[in-house]
């Protein structure tokens, strides 16, 4: 159809695209400043438009979104308001624990309570027993490697003790080490 209207209008195929663009934009009128600009599907005035040019419209449309959001002092990120890899995390632990049907199996979000679980401030104490239930299914590579890694940080722990450093965090070096013993009795 398309091809149909650069005949009727005649001239060449760049004489065309040039007014395409020109009513596209309006007179002395950005894309961004059209009131158009914050739909999402493209207008009537904008099919006649080639697909690469729609692409460059939708870039310049996201942009002036994005403008407008740190104008009015909020991201992208704000507006969406998605949980954190925590909160995912945390939310999957609890669904396994529950034997929810909607429950399955999650790389990252194991990947994520994997590094952090000696963390209390990221896995709150609460959680902690839950975790150690789910760590008894843990099978292969994962589990040689939460032992390696558990056993590197006690060493190290235990190290930093001997030496006798003190710190105003060793009630948090306590309950980590409290962690990783539960951890390596489970698992080895």
């Amino acid at each position: 159809m398309a091809k149909q209207k650069r005949k009727v209008l005649g001239g060449t195929e760049e004489q065309s695209k040039k007014r395409k663009k020109a009513p596209a934009e309006g007179p002395g009128q950005a894309p961004e400043a059209r009131p158009d600009a914050g739909e999402p599907g493209l207008q009537a005035a904008d099919a006649t438009l080639s697909p690469e040019e729609q692409r460059v419209l939708q870039r310049k449309l996201k942009k002036a979104r994005k403008q407008q959001l740190r104008a009015a002092g909020r991201t992208a990120q704000d507006a969406g308001a998605r949980p954190s890899g925590a909160q995912l995390a945390l939310d999957y632990l609890c669904g396994w624990a529950q034997k929810n049907a909607s429950w399955r199996f999650q790389k990252t979000r194991q990947t994520w309570l994997l590094l952090h679980m000696f963390e209390e401030d990221k896995v709150p104490d609460e959680h902690f027993p839950t975790l150690l239930a789910y760590l008894e299914g843990l099978r292969g590579r994962a589990r040689e490697l939460t032992v390696q890694k558990a056993e590197a940080l006690m060493r190290e722990l235990d190290a930093d003790t001997a030496g006798g450093q003190d710190s105003p965090l060793d009630a948090t070096r306590r309950g980590k080490t409290q962690r990783l013993r539960q951890v390596l009795q489970l698992l080895s």
